[in-house]
């Protein structure tokens, strides 16, 4: 279903400031008590980890801020017309096939040379696999209500598909600096550069998918579902390689839409019809 255009009463590309004052204002925020109140955190909520309620919020500061910004400007109308983002399925079949097949191959490219291809499947028995499956499909893909979800349609009213992708790429690479600096979580044993160089790739790729299916917020959360498949093996180093390397080769292939605004998607909100759209109506910029 592709979007109806949309009123926009204050929602415009200079919103984007305001999203992402939201989103690291919290989730850095959060990360600055745990930092300063370790001790005093951890006997309220627990040690850090997924289940800590405030890391929760603090990986959902993206969603809570583009749902208050959508709420905040479009009112309860607008906020269920950006909610249906997430019934969006529609997108060609080679990006299903990709989606799919192709992120799980990426994975055992890169745990190709690291020797971990052969591993034996980490959950035994199998269907211990599944917890964590629902862990996390509820945890990260979240996000996307706010990187896919509000900030990228922002960043392509301006940009062409191809930098707004890069350049939320880095601005979400960066959002991450906290979980390097506090222990107890997966990247506080990681090498950063390595890493923000792979998420600004990763935002790429999902750039001409997330277009592909008309700004859909649900194939953009499955996409962050794939990538944070407990049941890949692993793949680091080789795996920034690998998604540089897909990111290049997906670039050439789409170039033509990946350099231009024409196919972008820019609107936050799909109605079915304009009858459901709200009154307030603000010039487009």
């Amino acid at each position: 279903m592709t979007p109806t255009p949309e009123p926009r009463s204050g929602m415009t590309t200079r919103s984007l400031c305001t999203f992402l004052a939201l989103t690291f204002g919290l989730t850095w925020g959060i990360a600055l008590l745990m930092a300063l109140f370790p001790d005093q955190i951890e006997a309220m909520f627990g040690e850090l980890s997924s289940t800590n309620p405030l890391f929760i919020v603090a990986v959902y500061a993206p969603a809570l801020a583009g749902v208050l910004m959508v709420w905040r400007n479009y009112g309860i109308n607008g906020l269920g017309g950006y909610l249906k983002r997430l019934t969006q399925w529609r997108m060609p079949i080679g990006w299903w096939v990709f989606l799919v097949a192709g992120i799980p191959l990426l994975f055992y490219a890169g745990a190709a040379p690291t020797g971990t291809l052969t591993d034996p499947f980490p959950y035994s028995p199998w269907y211990g696999v599944l917890p964590a499956l629902a862990l996390h499909l509820f945890l990260g893909p979240i996000e996307e209500l706010g990187w896919r979800g509000v900030a990228l349609p922002l960043l392509q009213r301006r940009l062409a598909p191809l930098w707004a992708g890069m350049i939320l790429g880095a601005i979400w690479g960066l959002w991450h600096v906290p979980a390097f600096l506090l222990g107890g979580t997966p990247q506080s044993d990681w090498s950063f550069g390595p890493y923000f160089i792979s998420v600004v790739a990763i935002s790429v790729i999902v750039t001409p998918m997330f277009n592909a299916a008309h700004g859909s917020i649900l194939i953009a959360a499955l996409f962050h579902f794939q990538l944070n498949g407990p049941a890949w093996p692993d793949a680091q180093p080789w795996d920034t390689l690998v998604f540089v390397a897909a990111a290049a080769v997906i670039v050439v292939v789409n170039r033509k839409s990946m350099l231009s605004r024409e196919a972008a998607a820019t609107e936050i909100l799909l109605f079915e019809n304009k009858a459901a759209l709200p009154h307030r109506v603000a010039q487009p910029q």
